[in-house]
């Protein structure tokens, strides 16, 4: 015979402690929500129906291709943004007010994020979205981030030496987000 004890058998549900569950939670949660919106991001292309006759679409996907600021055309915006023209839409982004006499605005730039749209050089056009509120209304200044519904139209409009605006929103709703 020999002195070699045979193995103890410890049940799974006594090798698992409550630390452990919560760090695997933690590293799951940190790892696993980035991966998720990225992949939900490339699935999606950027724009998904939410309901009601609106889609989502990401502000900052949508700014991302290269434009002639001075002579570009409609056919330089990539054709999925084209196709966006008169649909009802949700966004968010940021507030950048075109005019500061008031907090009260009936039309303002909205862009995904006013302090990090530019760091690749200066601000470009296709990075706004030039908003109005339908009839007349008037919204208030928010900072941060908010969540604007309207119709979006898709159409260059050329200014003095340059591109003026590639997009432009009819504002129907505008709210923060919290």
């Amino acid at each position: 015979m020999s002195d070699i004890a045979a193995p103890i058998h410890v049940p799974l549900r006594e090798r698992i402690n409550f630390r452990i569950l919560i760090f695997a939670a933690v590293v799951l949660l940190i790892v696993g929500y980035p991966a998720y919106l990225y992949i939900e991001s490339e699935l999606t292309g950027g724009i998904k129906d939410v309901g009601g006759g609106y889609k989502e679409v990401d502000l900052k996907a949508m700014s991302t291709f290269n434009f002639d600021q001075i002579s570009g055309t409609i056919d330089d915006i990539p054709p999925k943004w084209r196709a966006l023209d008169g649909q009802k839409v949700v966004l968010y982004g940021e507030i950048a007010p075109t005019t500061f006499a008031s907090r009260a605005l009936n039309e303002f730039d909205l862009v995904y994020s006013v302090t990090k749209c530019c760091f690749s050089g200066p601000p470009q056009v296709q990075h706004f979205v030039q908003a109005r509120m339908k009839d007349g209304r008037e919204a208030p200044y928010y900072s941060g981030l908010v969540k604007v519904r309207g119709t979006l139209h898709v159409n260059v409009i050329p200014g003095e030496g340059r591109v003026a605006s590639v997009y432009q929103l009819d504002v129907e709703d505008i709210e923060p987000v919290m």
